[in-house]
């Protein structure tokens, strides 16, 4: 029935119900592009005209007051574009899941935007939207009544020292596959820790894209870095309606970017990072096979918020606690412009996509991935005692704590670190 209204919608349309996959996939990702880009126009006119704006403030560097709902463009232009494109494919029954988790995903991302939507008009305090985000999970996981859940549930892991084909002589770490207690997605007390992991993995990737989303372009370009390669890996192991979704959200992050570049026109906003995060890590599952690449591209704002957060917590403070250690702040207080600190970290994401597209497919394919990871490691440290150098170099300190309160008393005013962009070109600290 679901995919029938989807088929309906676009028929009223007039747009064909099958189309050669690799035009839908591209027409689809224009349309997105095209949609957000011209619906941030009119969320910035509506923001403009009822004063939603985010204005300048002591932690704040931008001079002139920025709209900060960009998200709602994002989230619009990506439901209206995969209703007029997207279908899960020709067999339902096959695909039925796939569907489902479409829906779940349209509607936990309703539910984050209009949350933050009104945190980022009059704020909340940290719990209310960790609360928000952790009810989002429980959408996508799809609990029904059934005793089953029909949405994704992080549960299995390719095994990088596994062999390739199930051998039930084998000892279980030689399998190719690894089992998180459960074998089925059933609701029972032996899923508990695949719940976790996913409640884990889903929230851990909307604060990771609401931390980097701490400078212009930043969060924007590398989303849709991330998810322009999970649409290739997607559609190089035949998973057409899947490439073609995160072709369609690769598209509508793209096309907020050019507004968002800098100086920002206008800031995505709470609404927007956890809306990015949400979808990021739900694409990453659908399908298999593109954990890894998740995390290889992603693999150095993760490492950088976890870093963050255990250097924080070394130094007796809040892992909310507000501070420049941030790795976009520490190249920043180098000398680097924005727009050179996007042009790196936009090159690392690319860089790490194209190494893990060339292990897809290669034999033992989950071992180079698990290279591919630690490479990522070894990189971000590299980063790390090179800006550390330049800095003892050059004499610039990072200063750990912010220079004021933020307001409301506490230490930060969001879940783990939500800062909007900043907007200028000049190297300067930075914490909007």
């Amino acid at each position: 029935m679901l995919e029938r209204s989807l088929a309906q919608i676009r028929l009223l349309l007039l747009i064909p119900v099958k189309l050669p996959d690799i035009v839908t996939l591209l027409i689809g990702g224009v349309a997105a592009f095209l949609l957000a880009f011209l619906l941030t126009f009119f969320v910035k006119a509506i923001c403009y005209k009822v004063g939603w704006l985010d204005k300048p403030a002591p932690r704040r560097v931008h001079t002139k007051a920025v709209p900060r709902l960009g998200g709602v463009a994002i989230y619009l232009a990506f439901v209206i574009a995969s209703l007029f494109f997207y279908t899960p494919g020709p067999n339902l029954n096959a695909h039925a899941n796939e569907l489902t988790i479409y829906w779940l995903l349209i509607a936990a991302g309703a539910l984050l935007v209009l949350v933050h939507a009104y945190d980022d008009i009059l704020g909340l305090g940290p719990w209310p939207k960790l609360i928000a985000q952790t009810m989002a999970v429980i959408i996508i996981l799809g609990p029904w009544i059934d005793g089953t859940f029909h949405g994704i549930l992080l549960f299995t892991f390719n095994n990088p020292f596994g062999v390739d084909h199930f051998n039930p002589s084998l000892p279980w770490y030689r399998e190719p596959t690894l089992f998180l207690v459960v074998r089925n997605s059933d609701i029972a007390l032996a899923a508990i820790p695949a719940i976790l992991l996913t409640w884990f993995w889903t929230v851990g990737m909307m604060n990771t894209v609401n931390w980097i989303d701490g400078m212009d372009g930043l969060a924007t370009g590398v989303v849709g870095i991330t998810a322009l390669f999970i649409t290739i890996i997607s559609f190089m192991l035949n998973q057409y309606s899947i490439a073609l979704l995160s072709a369609i959200f690769t598209g509508a992050v793209f096309g907020f970017l050019p507004h968002n570049w800098n100086p920002a026109k206008i800031f995505m906003g709470d609404t927007g990072s956890m809306f990015l995060g949400l979808a990021l890590a739900v694409l990453s599952i659908m399908g298999g096979a593109k954990l890894a690449l998740a995390l290889m591209v992603l693999g150095i704002p993760i490492l950088d918020v976890a870093l963050v957060i255990v250097n924080r917590i070394r130094r007796g403070q809040s892992p909310l606690h507000y501070d420049k250690t941030h790795l976009h702040h520490r190249l920043m207080a180098m000398g680097l412009s924005v727009k050179q600190i996007c042009y790196l970290f936009y090159g690392v994401a690319i860089i790490f996509g194209l190494l893990a597209l060339s292990f897809s497919g290669v034999h033992a394919a989950h071992f180079y991935k698990f290279v591919g990871i630690v490479l990522v490691v070894l990189t971000m440290f590299g980063l790390i005692i090179w800006v550390d150098y330049r800095q003892r170099l050059h004499g610039v300190h990072i200063k750990l704590g912010g220079p004021d309160t933020p307001p409301g008393g506490s230490d930060e005013q969001a879940p783990l670190d939500s800062v909007p962009e900043s907007v200028p070109e000049e190297p300067a600290e930075h914490k909007a």
